[in-house]
């Protein structure tokens, strides 16, 4: 028998599931309910609306991808491998359920984006998902740094702003071509130009296998 936290969870995994596949705007909370296999009593005993449940849903979300960040940039590792492990990760997260490349970005950010002036909760909620993430671009940063893998004498939090600024606009543009190539070419490409990456240390297509986080993705480690 599902238990009230069982149930609180399994409406925020659905949630996340849907507005993955779709957006925030379209996903509504019938559709929740009814994927969730739940009554519409149950989401308003755990949620006082979508708004509400989208807002326990990304701190949730943003637990998973803590563990994940904080693996990637483990102490175990040289900075230039942390940078590695990041690629990684980004990459990874670019499948669907049954392991297939699906460009989809982060469902929360892009929520947050599409979200109406009224939607002061939703943006919130992005917004604090946004700067936890800063401070791993910013640890990076300053990693790099430390180990003389950069060019220039770079501000490390507006260097971590302008990190998250590239991937969160080429995740959007990723969504709408489809192509996973692209996306990993300059992805690549981007995230070396922004710290001013010393050229001996640029790597052009090295697979991304051999991170910390698994590759499932369909890039040349996958061959």
């Amino acid at each position: 028998m599902s238990t009230p936290t069982d149930t609180r969870h399994k409406l925020m995994q659905t949630a996340t599931e849907l507005i993955w596949e779709s957006n925030y705007d379209n996903v509504g909370i019938a559709e929740i309910c009814q994927k969730a296999g739940v009554t519409k009593g149950a989401f308003y005993h755990h949620f006082t609306s979508k708004a509400d449940l989208f807002v326990s849903a990304s701190a949730d979300e943003w637990e998973h991808v803590r563990k994940d960040m904080d693996e990637v940039l483990s102490p175990r590792y040289t900075a230039l491998q942390q940078l590695e492990n990041m690629f990684g990760l980004l990459l990874h997260k670019q499948k669907d359920a049954n392991g297939n490349v699906h460009i989809c970005g982060c469902p929360f950010f892009t929520a947050a984006a599409q979200a109406g002036c009224e939607e002061v909760e939703v943006r919130a909620a992005a917004r604090d998902m946004s700067e936890n993430g800063l401070l791993f671009y910013k640890a990076l940063t300053r990693n790099l740094q430390a180990e003389g893998c950069l060019d220039s004498t770079v501000d490390p939090a507006q260097t971590a702003r302008l990190l998250s600024q590239f991937v969160q606009g080429l995740l959007m543009h990723g969504r709408v071509y489809q192509d996973f190539n692209q996306l990993y070419q300059d992805l690549r490409e981007g995230i070396y130009r922004v710290l001013d990456l010393k050229s001996e240390f640029r790597v052009a297509g090295k697979p991304c296998c051999g991170s910390a986080v698994t590759c499932t993705c369909s890039c040349a480690c996958a061959a």
